[in-house]
This record gives structure tokens, sequence and C-alpha cells, in this order.
């Protein structure tokens, strides 16, 4: 059973999440939040699988919050909800370690599948929106030197990291390099470990960030490498 807190200060989003949450046999609400503070007292209550988490609120904001719960709790996994498909402050949540984002407009389906995804160590990413957001907002930020890890990445592992940037399922990247599922999914799990990243989320920022990948603006959308000693 998926155990999913629903932080939002709107009553009514609240309500109609959970009554699509519910009606599954595999996820139940146990929780819900008006405020950021709110949803950081209640997520240490509860210990929620997924905690759905509106960007805005009062008192202590969804990226705030976020922060908070992932500092201390984390097993829980934070996705986060958001009126607008490109929101710095969705960016700024990406990089505090949350699982992924969803618009709130998202189909019923697309919300079952998206904590189901996050639930079982995915991220949630959606590929043109995430990685346009991403690609947009980390150039904003001041950089942080490229991590030494980075060096211990084989030429394999970073191709695979690329794709993964370009958002990419473990079944595309298999398809795209002739490779079975099972050995993707071994390279991503391997890359994750080596750079110390929770989930694929986590590692598209790194990617970006480090300038390991960088996007075409003006051409093809898939990130090419940078190399570095």
């Amino acid at each position: 059973m998926i155990r999913v807190l629903l932080a939002d200060d709107q009553t009514l989003v609240r309500a109609g999440f959970r009554s699509i949450l519910d009606g599954e046999d595999d996820i139940e609400v146990v929780g819900e939040a008006g405020d950021g503070a709110a949803a950081v007292r209640t997520a240490a209550a509860l210990r929620p699988d997924v905690v759905l988490m509106d960007i805005r609120m009062p008192h202590l904001d969804g990226l705030a919050a976020t922060r908070e719960i992932i500092a201390s709790l984390p097993d829980v996994r934070v996705v986060i909800l958001t009126t607008f498909d490109l929101d710095e402050y969705v960016y700024g949540a990406l990089r505090a370690g949350a699982s992924g984002f969803l618009v709130k407009d998202t189909e019923p389906e697309e919300l079952l599948h998206g904590v189901r995804v996050v639930a079982r160590g995915d991220a949630l990413l959606a590929p043109s929106v995430t990685r346009r957001l991403i690609a947009e907002f980390a150039g904003r930020v001041e950089r942080p030197a490229p991590s030494p890890r980075l060096a211990s990445l084989t030429e394999r592992e970073r191709e695979v990291t690329t794709l993964v940037a370009a958002g990419l399922s473990n079944d595309e990247i298999a398809e795209r390099l002739v490779l079975s599922p099972a050995t993707a999914k071994t390279h991503v799990s391997r890359i994750m470990t080596k750079l110390d990243v929770r989930d694929r989320a986590q590692l598209v920022v790194l990617a970006y960030e480090s300038a390991m990948v960088t996007p075409r603006w003006l051409g093809p959308t898939t990130p090419v490498v940078r190399h570095h000693p």
C-alpha cells in the first residue's frame, strides 16, 4: 500500500486528489495539510511514502517544506504540485530533493502513474517539460564546481547520463544504445551510486548544473556531453 500525504492550501484541490487516489486498491491517503508548516509536522508524524506538495502555501512555502522533509525523512518522496509547467520554484524544489512535479490540471491517470513511479523510487520526469525547466533555470544560478565523482564515470556511463537528462526511460535508453533493459537499468543505478544522487531527478539536475550536459537552444534538444578532466 502506497501511503500519501496531501499538502495544499485549497480544500477542494485536496478533496479532488483524495477522491482519485482513495479509489485505488494500492494507494491510501493517510493525511492532509493546509500549509507548509503543517505538511512538515504531518510528514514527521505519519511518515508517508509520497507527499504531494503544493508549491505556494501560507506560513511555509512548498520549497521550504520540501527541504525540511527531505532533510529529516530521506525515505519520503516529494512530488511538487504547480499550476504552471515552468516555475523557478519547482526547479528549486528539485534541487532541494523533490522527486519530480505534476501540474495541477494533470489527468487522473497521470496522477496515479506519478504516485506509483515515485513510490517505487524512480523520478517523475516529464521529458519535455522537466528538461526545459531544468535547462532554463540551471543557467540562472551559480554553478558549483564540478563534482570530482564525475571523473569516475566511464564513457558509457556518461552517454547514459546524457540520455537520462534528455528524459529517456530505461527502455528507451536500452533501445537507443542497443542494450537490454536490465543492462540499462544497471547502468543508471551504478551512475546514481557513483554520483551519490537519490533518484533520476537529482541525476538530471546534477548533469545540467555541473555543465556535463548543455541544452542546444537553437538546434536539437538532445544534450551533448561535456567531458571533464
